[in-house]
């Protein structure tokens, strides 16, 4: 039986591929728990610059929880004696990711896939590719993936997607900031390839604590954050890769970064 999700490493970029496309990539326990591994060979290995999700084919990126019938893993059970739902495990270990996490949308990303989506920081999409949140169509609601929906869609925008169930266009997403570039099939890798090749040049010192602030500053109030701003700065000044980039800029020449 082929393994649920694929991972590896390119380059400076671990890859993370949900491998069901015959049921169009939909999220179980196993595919939560290989993209979890992913995240976590990806933030023990230093050269590692940033973690790219997609899935399995050019049809869905992932299309939420499997609804067959008797379905391995399916999200919509919950075990009472360990009521920690593994899509909240995997949500929280994303949200946790020091690393820039960007989903690779190469097909339609529905509920639980447009969750994982959210829970990205940037991505790039097919234009063709279909988003939205589709529970409501079987008699449920997005419950899971609303903290994450929260923060990538405009209130009444997604209580429209909510209460409808209908999807949008990622061409149509660009315009609400829900993606961050759409484009044609044939062009998603060329311009991920670009959007990677802008990142991984940066001091990986600077975004992974920069990014383990913005998770903790988003939660406090504007006094808490700026006196933790003020503490994370000071430290981020104290670090190798600050120090060689100051020093590369008054020698006017490209940063070598160790991520120290």
């Amino acid at each position: 039986m082929a393994e649920p999700v694929i991972i590896e490493t390119r380059d400076s970029v671990l890859w993370v591929k949900i491998n069901r496309e015959e049921r169009r990539n939909a999220l179980n326990e196993k595919v939560a728990q290989g993209i979890q591994t992913g995240l976590d060979k990806a933030e023990v290995d230093r050269e590692v610059r940033a973690v790219v999700i997609t899935g399995a084919g050019d049809k869905a990126f992932c299309a939420g929880g499997d609804l067959q019938l008797q379905a391995d893993g399916t999200p919509f059970t919950i075990d009472v004696a360990d009521p920690r739902h593994y899509v909240a495990r995997l949500l929280r270990r994303m949200d946790a990711c020091r690393l820039p996490l960007i989903a690779r949308v190469n097909g339609h990303a529905l509920a639980g896939g447009l969750g994982l989506v959210s829970a990205c920081d940037l991505v790039v999409a097919r234009e063709d590719a279909l988003l939205g949140v589709t529970e409501v169509k079987v008699g449920l609601f997005p419950m899971m993936i609303l903290p994450f929906l929260l923060r990538t869609v405009s209130y009444r925008r997604l209580m429209e997607l909510c209460i409808t169930g209908e999807t949008i266009t990622a061409r149509e997403a660009v315009a609400e900031n829900i993606v961050n570039y759409a484009v044609p099939a044939a062009e998603l890798d060329e311009k991920l390839d670009w959007l990677l090749a802008r990142i991984t040049d940066k001091s990986p010192t600077g975004i992974r604590l920069g990014k383990q602030a913005l998770a903790k500053i988003r939660e406090m109030s504007t006094d808490s954050a700026l006196e933790y701003a003020q503490f994370m700065l000071a430290n981020m000044a104290r670090t190798k890769d600050a120090k060689e980039g100051f020093t590369a800029f008054n020698e006017k020449r490209s940063p070598k970064w160790t991520a120290e």
